[in-house]
């Protein structure tokens, strides 16, 4: 799935110290079981994955961004330039990011085991999903990380994320920047969302959050959920469900009232047997009007 000779990782590793090496001031915040850091349940499920980047300064400074907030885990997906001289530099030090920075073909490699993904963009697209601001998405992130795997997803510098990657989210974060003058750079972008989410594990909004209910099944994977998509449009296709017409639109927004919902992999199973069903019937009617032959005249 990931590039053998991209990927590093080495969980000996501690976690990079400050470069400066100076003392902690005796009026500074000390260190304790309240402060998250990179080894809280929220940090660890949680990864950044920067899409088909192509300046490795904005890798650098990615890193450095997550780092600063308590967060280690950075995926790309089809750098341009990785490793590099500039990512390192950009970096100031969160070389331990970069080190275990994982390097993948695809976006669905990028989030296969992930149950929460969050797609980041700069402006609404042509897929409809629901939209949470940093602040918002942070609390949702923080009701799902103890427990499950979650993605933060950032597109490339020049175009975002495109439509069929946002598909692939389950919901989209918007940061509201001035309308006349909104365009981020990459890692300041990257800056926001890890702010937000540090800044909600410091405030305990897991608690303050809407209580989700306890289920009594694993939410579905995103590699599940494609899975299931995928059999969801061959069986529309065996059934003759578009009668001649483009399936685009009506799978873009079946696949908006799965995502919403949530679907657990119990019930992913039970929906994928009436799939086969679907199939099996569709598939015996036309063995039956192959062995009718035409019609007599």
């Amino acid at each position: 799935m990931a590039d053998n000779h991209s990927v590093k990782k080495d969980s000996s590793k501690k976690p990079h110290q400050e470069v400066d090496g100076s003392p902690p001031s005796a009026l500074s915040p000390q260190p304790s079981l309240s402060r998250p850091s990179a080894h809280s349940p929220c940090s660890q499920r949680t990864r950044f994955v920067l899409v088909r980047p192509s300046h490795p300064g904005n890798i650098g400074a990615a890193a450095r961004a997550i780092r600063t907030m308590g967060f280690s885990r950075l995926v790309l997906v089809q750098p341009q330039h990785f490793p590099d001289s500039e990512a390192t530099a950009l970096a100031a030090g969160a070389d331990d990011v970069l080190d275990r920075a994982v390097v993948v073909p695809d976006l669905v490699s990028a989030i296969a085991d992930c149950e929460l993904v969050l797609g980041c963009t700069a402006r609404r697209r042509g897929v409809a999903l629901a939209e949470f601001t940093p602040r918002a998405a942070a609390a949702r992130v923080l009701t799902v990380a103890p427990a499950a795997e979650v993605a933060i997803v950032f597109g490339n510098e020049r175009t975002g994320l495109e439509n069929d990657e946002l598909m692939r989210c389950h919901a989209a974060v918007h940061i509201p920047s001035d309308p006349t003058f909104s365009s981020l750079n990459l890692a300041q972008a990257v800056q926001v969302l890890a702010y937000e989410l540090r800044m909600a594990q410091l405030a305990g909004s897991a608690e303050a959050a809407p209580a989700v209910p306890a289920r009594s099944d694993p939410p579905a994977t995103a590699e599940q959920l494609e899975y299931f998509f995928a059999h969801l449009a061959q069986t529309l296709d065996d059934i003759d469900f578009h009668k001649g017409r483009s399936p685009r639109t009506i799978l873009q927004r079946l696949r908006r009232l799965f995502l919403r919902n949530e679907l657990d992999q119990r019930e992913v199973r039970i929906l994928r047997g009436i799939f086969d069903d679907a199939q099996r019937m569709a598939r015996l009617a036309a063995e039956r009007r192959v062995g009718l032959g035409p019609p007599s005249s």
